[in-house]
């Protein structure tokens, strides 16, 4: 994928884009390996809510990654296997999803959100056969596990131990820190991500590899085309959700640059000072995060020296009007908003810097998505009528690479998400206007909020 950062316009830009998928790709590989060569390149810093904190270069990571892609084998995990990842974002969990791809296994990331039963539903029906946990999702894991009976290892990280438990640091301490990745297709299979915990028996989306390379035009547009001199990535958005992966650890460290992690609630006053000690650039803060930083810190200037370059949202119809003018004025920066949904993410949304937003509007199509309104035919609708938005699997003679493959083990739900010659819905109405700005009228169905 390239962009052409001096593409003059929203149209050139989009024209002359194209993906060029290669027929192999991994995202363990892609997102670190390729990095970890240069032994003093940071990939992440780290704080917790206690104020501990530590820094890891991609050297660092990928050799933790290659143990535990060796722990992992060693308990039997072979290409097509599901490993789960209920941890919050630490070094753990980064590293755990670039061991699991660089297996050609497949991740499973569950929010620690996430009740009994919700939980229970989740694991059973991945067929997850290693789960990979912290403390305060142990117990809940563990009352659960007679239910699962093709989980057959939990790993704990940190505090997380007991009968059954194979403690995270001792058996990684005793395994090479060396590991050959397995060559995977861009098509392959590398996660199954599930809606929010609002649905109990959510259908599991299945994502390929070559998915972190259709999230990137959306990531480089909203972030002014990512990445700049001293970019340096944070967002308090769930790594279990589209938002925490697609929309920040996996493209972040796709472009070799380095990312905060934290670990805690979202505090507003605790947001804004990690922001400046970690001299935060880009961030993606969901609208309730601004409203509250606003409500709660409504001067921060006269706290904090800020020096944000990029701000992506997304959630809306989008911030208000009093929240954007806040962020412009007190944040000194604007708002990019980003549009999608778990099955197909960043398709639509705003460049600060490049195409101007429409209040209300969702945004335009990001280069290398074709995006319309289409009536339950999948016929596309003039603008002005309000139909569903609809994601194509190809644009400009090529597939699109941030289409889902299905969901896991759902055929008939599958069939039922595209309609047409290949437009997959998004289960929004909508309408397209007369300069193709998206407006969204609600939801015509279950749909996954970022």
């Amino acid at each position: 994928m390239h962009i052409d950062n001096q593409a003059g316009t929203y149209e050139d830009l989009c024209r002359n884009f194209r993906w060029q998928v290669p027929e192999h790709f991994n995202i363990g590989v892609d997102v670190c390996g390729r990095w970890a060569g240069e032994r003093s390149r940071f990939a992440l810093y780290y704080e917790d809510e206690s104020g501990f904190t530590s820094a890891h270069t991609f050297w660092d990571i990928q050799r933790a990654a290659n143990r535990l892609s060796n722990v992992l084998a060693a308990l039997g995990t072979l290409p097509g296997d599901r490993v789960a990842i209920l941890l919050p974002q630490c070094p753990e969990a980064a590293i755990a999803h670039v061991a699991i791809y660089q297996m050609g296994a497949l991740s499973v990331p569950l929010s620690l959100r996430f009740g009994s039963s919700a939980l229970a539903y989740r694991l059973a029906h991945s067929g997850a056969h290693v789960a990979i946990v912290d403390a305060a999702s142990l117990p809940k894991l563990l009352s659960l596990r007679d239910r699962l009976s093709k989980l057959r290892h939990v790993i704990g990280v940190g505090r997380a131990a007991g009968k059954g438990v194979k403690v995270w640091a001792e058996v990684l301490e005793h395994a090479s820190p060396r590991y050959t990745p397995v060559l995977t297709a861009a098509e392959a299979p590398a996660m199954i991500l599930y809606g929010d915990a609002a649905s109990e028996e959510p259908a599991g989306a299945l994502m390929a590899h070559r998915t972190l390379l259709g999230n990137l035009s959306g990531y480089a547009c909203t972030h002014d085309f990512f990445p700049q001199p001293d970019d340096l990535f944070w967002s308090p958005a769930d790594w279990a959700s589209s938002a925490g992966l697609w929309g920040a650890l996996l493209p972040t460290w796709h472009f070799g640059e380095p990312l905060l992690a934290y670990t805690g609630p979202f505090d507003a006053a605790k947001a804004l000072a990690l922001i400046e000690k970690y001299g935060v650039r880009n961030t993606f803060l969901a609208p309730t995060a601004l409203q509250a930083m606003m409500m709660e810190v409504p001067e921060p200037a006269t706290i904090h020296d800020l020096d944000l370059r990029t701000l992506t949202s997304a959630g809306g119809p989008r911030a208000d009007a009093l929240v954007r003018c806040w962020v412009r004025e007190k944040l000194n920066v604007g708002i990019s908003e980003t549009f999608g949904r778990i099955e197909m993410n960043a398709v639509v949304g705003h460049s600060a810097g490049r195409w101007p937003a429409k209040p209300g509007a969702i945004g335009r199509p990001f280069p290398g998505h074709r995006v319309a309104v289409v009536d339950h035919q999948g016929t596309v609708l003039p603008p002005g009528e309000v139909g569903q938005v609809a994601v194509h699997r190809r644009c400009n003679g090529e597939d699109d690479p941030v289409m889902m493959l299905g969901y896991w083990r759902n055929p008939a739900a599958t069939a039922a998400k595209f309609v047409g010659d290949g437009w997959g819905l998004t289960g929004d109405l909508g309408r397209m206007d007369d300069d193709g700005y998206l407006w969204c009228e609600g939801p015509a169905g279950d749909v996954f909020n970022m």
